[in-house]
């Protein structure tokens, strides 16, 4: 095999891992919030309560997080590493760290509102924080990979995402404490899946994924 086709096929896995693992991340973390509201015993809804009310929730007669919880805390724990490892193959491809890097701080956060579950660490906030700034500036920069008109999709996802937390107090009294929080997450969700997304469909155009 020449040179140039082993760079191709390199290329060509990176893109169906990293597109795969974006796409599934996006899934766990959809999928993680709808099921733990579903098992979350005291009264929830999704108006007044905050996402992460659900990494809080505590047995009422016991120490013990509800299912709920665990429920939550695995799907963010897991869909956050599935960012980090997509993160790697993807500077490997692009090898644009205004791109990466901020992919990077948005798998970490992720998995950390995971893993340190609010009730117990207070660090809890600082990792909500750099998950909705570090995923609307990543949904923002993907404009400079992905080609129109998903570009402006991406870049429209990321000025919600970060407008909802600069301004979201003024939202609150019409969305409630819930609504606000989840238009300012859901757009980074719908980004991580949609650019997985676009990286499994763009894995046979080689020369695209080799501009400088």
């Amino acid at each position: 095999m020449e040179f140039n086709e082993i760079i191709k096929t390199d290329i060509r896995a990176s893109l169906t891992r990293s597109g795969l693992l974006l796409f599934l991340a996006g899934f766990f973390i959809f999928m993680g919030i709808i099921t733990g509201e579903i098992f979350y015993t005291a009264e929830f809804n999704i108006r007044d309560n905050n996402i992460s009310e659900l990494a809080t929730s505590i047995h009422p007669e016991t120490t013990f997080q509800q299912l709920s919880a665990r429920i939550f805390d695995y799907s963010m724990a897991v869909a956050g590493l599935m960012v980090l490892v997509a993160t790697w193959y993807v500077h490997k491809i692009f090898r644009r760290y205004l791109m990466t890097m901020p992919m990077a701080l948005l798998g970490i956060g992720i998995a950390g509102v995971g893993i340190f579950s609010s009730h117990l660490h207070p660090i809890y906030g600082i990792l909500e924080l750099i998950v909705f700034i570090s995923g609307g500036i990543a949904a923002i920069v993907s404009f400079k990979i992905v080609n129109a008109p998903l570009r402006y999709v991406f870049t429209a996802f990321g000025i919600i995402a970060l407008v909802l937390l600069s301004f979201q107090k003024y939202f609150i009294p019409t969305l409630g404490a819930g609504g606000a929080e989840r238009w300012l997450f859901y757009p980074v969700v719908f980004w991580i899946t949609g650019m997985g997304t676009y990286l499994l469909g763009i894995k046979d155009g080689h020369k695209n994924t080799l501009k400088a």
